[in-house]
């Protein structure tokens, strides 16, 4: 009875660090046995496409009317939206620059799809990607997959309910369900994690041998080289622009981001952060405002992270996109990351989306799942930071001081 209270005590994360191993012995030993597994791949891939509309649906339309009224959207609202805008541009930049210059994607070889994904993204233009903004039938672009469409009909959707007001709440009312309904089913398919990494990695090393661990080593030194860049260079230089003093600021939400880094999820350390920004001087009108709005719109180090994983993925593909489809892809992701719940790696269910968006194969998707947890410790933490930073760059903005302790001078 001890032996199955610990089975089933273990978490998520040490069953995928555990299959990893299994996968690893499989390929390198059993390479017939971990061929006969690699359909289990299949099927945990399936399962995450078909979380990928309704989540990012609901989640939208949610996180547009959590704000309460058009009012609320206003002045604060506007200010907050262009800082999410710029600060998430610049990390997909950093994102790209960096997944371009170190390519750790090249020691990789996946060939499922590849040829067909180069021809694909060889016909993307411009006017392809405006005429195809808006879908001409939503349910048409939920089974083709388009998510950016999806998100599109999901902002306006979101924008009509919130200008319906209170006649819309059943609907918001069923939104605010369906993603919670959502959240769990994720977590239900998310057991599902061990068993398709360790496929996945069998299959790859069967495949390809040991060889194939360099580049996945790699893929997580590109990301925290990008993040700790990021973080330099973008959120310590808008902390001093807002006369917040440095040094005060990571020790006062010291205890916060060590939460966060842990448990991999900025949710569990928002009542904490609120309480740290509060404490710094930011009022409670903009702290409870711009904070949880940043959870929906202002995901600095998973969009950094989408950008970097999507182009890896492309690399180990052998699919060379240009500098115009990056860009693209940029762009999508600027919108397609709106979506992404503040919940432990549901950036999966968004990577898989934008892989399919760009017809790139999704079998590097599992391969990456085999390092998540160790990236998704890193771009939670930024996160959190991002959406800190956000919040005192907005109270800046609107003319309050902080505590003389955290004000610089």
């Amino acid at each position: 009875m001890k032996i199955w209270s610990r089975i089933q005590n273990t978490k998520l994360t040490t069953w995928i660090f555990i299959s990893l191993v299994v996968g690893l012995l499989l390929g390198q030993y059993f390479p017939d046995v971990a061929h006969a597994v690699k359909p289990f791949r299949t099927v945990f891939l399936n399962g995450i496409k078909c979380i990928i509309a309704p989540l990012i649906f609901a989640s939208i339309v949610c996180g547009i009317n959590s704000s309460g009224s058009v009012r609320a959207l206003g002045r604060m609202g506007l200010k907050a939206i262009i800082w999410f805008e710029v600060a998430t541009g610049l990390a997909l930049v950093l994102g790209l620059l960096f997944v371009n210059v170190l390519r750790p994607g090249d020691g990789l070889s996946i060939t499922a799809s590849s040829a067909a994904a180069a021809a694909d993204t060889s016909e993307f233009t411009w006017t392809h990607f405006v005429e195809h903004l808006l879908p001409t039938n939503f349910a048409e672009a939920v089974v083709h997959g388009e998510v950016l469409q999806i998100v599109l009909f999901s902002a306006i959707f979101g924008a009509a309910l919130l200008l319906t007001g209170e006649r819309g709440k059943p609907v918001l009312d069923f939104c605010e369900g369906l993603m919670q309904v959502m959240f769990k089913f994720t977590e239900i398919i998310l057991l599902m994690a061990p068993i398709g990494v360790g496929a996945a990695l069998a299959g790859s090393v069967a495949e390809h041998g040991l060889s194939v661990l360099l580049p996945m080593g790699k893929m997580v030194l590109t990301l925290y080289l990008a993040l700790l860049t990021y973080i330099l260079v973008v959120l310590v230089p808008a902390l001093l622009w807002s006369r917040v003093r440095v040094k005060a600021f990571f020790k006062e939400l010291r205890p916060t981001i060590t939460l966060a880094f842990a448990t991999t999820s900025s949710e569990s350390a928002y009542p904490g952060a609120l309480r740290s920004l509060e404490k710094m001087g930011v009022s409670n009108s903009i702290a409870s405002f711009v904070l949880p709005l940043g959870y929906s719109f202002n995901l600095d180090g998973s969009t950094l992270y989408l950008a970097t994983a999507s182009v890896f993925i492309a690399q180990a593909a052998h699919i060379e996109l240009s500098i115009g489809q990056q860009v693209a892809m940029m762009l999508t992701l600027m919108v397609t990351s709106k979506g992404v719940a503040a919940v432990p790696r549901t950036s999966i269910v968004v990577l898989s989306a934008t892989l399919a968006a760009f017809k790139l194969p999704l079998e590097g998707l599992v391969l990456i799942m085999g390092v998540d947890e160790f990236m998704d410790m890193a771009r939670t933490t930024v996160n959190l930071l991002g959406n800190c930073v956000a919040t005192t760059v907005v109270s800046h903005l609107e003319g309050e001081q902080l505590a003389p302790e955290f004000r610089s001078h």
